[in-house]
């Protein structure tokens, strides 16, 4: 199929890959908050053309319950900590708002609901004490504004990407005894930071099929009581394949590296990581403007410091429509 047949064909399910970068909060943290890092960026791997509104909602599921040291898992308790991290379940639901002015400018709005359930053992003065958390709270929202530009053929397009976080998310969220969740599990990281990124597609020799590389980057302006969040770099290299017009079916890499969080509130020694993860994910396009989609991500590499709660994988499952 030529570039130009392939753009058309996948049109329909440009809604499967709005322009959304997941990365609102740490891949991995001391207690294990997340978001799914899977690539859901449109513009990185067909051009987005039609003036137009897209609206995206995505459920997440990420159940992190290993215990992590360096390069392996260790059981619970296996280092000594204040704190013995047990498990963090997130459940999160992402409304991803898109608009597209023209060919050339578009911007997004990301506003997540943070559900989520988190456990671990207060070593005090000898005793062992459980303590739990469980909330449904908005987190820190995102403003996205693009540019790109038209290679040599429609479905090459090279893009850059740059807006904000807010810290629209609570940072001083207890539980029912009354103890302040640590920083990492909050829903919002009490910031605001810059997001800066660019992203390349083009076609394939292979028929039906292209390619995209994307590179995104997450800096906190400030450090704000007592808790500065560390940066984050993601890196995604992904294939898709068209079997037929209202199917895809994709395949990616994921790199994500995140520094250290630092300030009295941090847990420095137990902070930064770097996670290498396979994400295969197909969508189906209902009709012209509404499309189904699903991911599962499974980390291949994994490298913390000090001991962090990691899960073997995640899944996510959306829905999308244009107006």
């Amino acid at each position: 199929m030529k570039p130009s047949s392939l753009c058309a064909s996948a049109a329909p399910l440009a809604a499967v890959f709005m322009v959304l970068i997941v990365t609102p909060t740490p891949v991995m943290a001391s207690c294990g908050s997340a978001f799914c890092t899977v690539n859901t960026n449109w513009n990185a791997q067909l051009p987005l053309t039609d003036t137009g509104t897209r609206v995206d909602l995505r459920y997440e599921y990420i159940d992190q319950r290993q215990p992590w040291h360096d390069d392996h898992g260790i059981a619970v308790g296996a280092i000594p900590h204040h704190h013995d991290e047990v498990r963090t379940l997130n459940k999160n639901g992402i409304l991803t708002i898109d608009h597209n002015f023209d060919a050339n400018w578009g911007m997004t709005a990301v506003l997540p609901l943070v559900s989520r359930d988190h456990e671990h053992i207060h070593n005090h003065h000898g005793a062992k004490l459980l303590e739990t958390w469980e909330f449904t709270q908005p987190g820190d929202a995102r403003l996205l504004g693009r540019y790109q530009l038209q290679g040599n053929h429609p479905a090459n397009v090279f893009g850059v990407i740059a807006g904000t976080k807010l810290p629209t998310g609570d940072f001083r969220v207890k539980n029912g005894d009354g103890e302040l969740a640590e920083r990492t599990l909050q829903p919002g990281t009490g910031t605001t930071d810059l997001l800066i990124g660019a992203f390349w597609n083009d076609t394939l020799p292979i028929p039906d099929s292209g390619w995209f590389v994307q590179v995104f980057g997450q800096a906190p302006l400030y450090k704000r009581a007592e808790f500065r969040p560390g940066y984050q770099l993601q890196i995604d290299l992904g294939y898709t394949y068209h079997p037929h017009d209202a199917l895809a079916l994709t395949l990616q890499l994921n790199t994500t590296r995140k520094g250290r969080d630092t300030g009295a509130e941090a847990e420095f020694e137990d902070s930064g990581s770097w996670t290498l993860s396979l994400s295969p994910g197909a969508s189906y396009a209902l009709n012209a403007n509404t499309n189904l989609y699903g991911f599962v991500q499974v980390p291949i590499y994994r490298h913390v410091n000090g001991v962090q709660l990691t899960a073997s994988w995640a899944a996510l499952a959306g829905i999308s429509t244009r107006f």
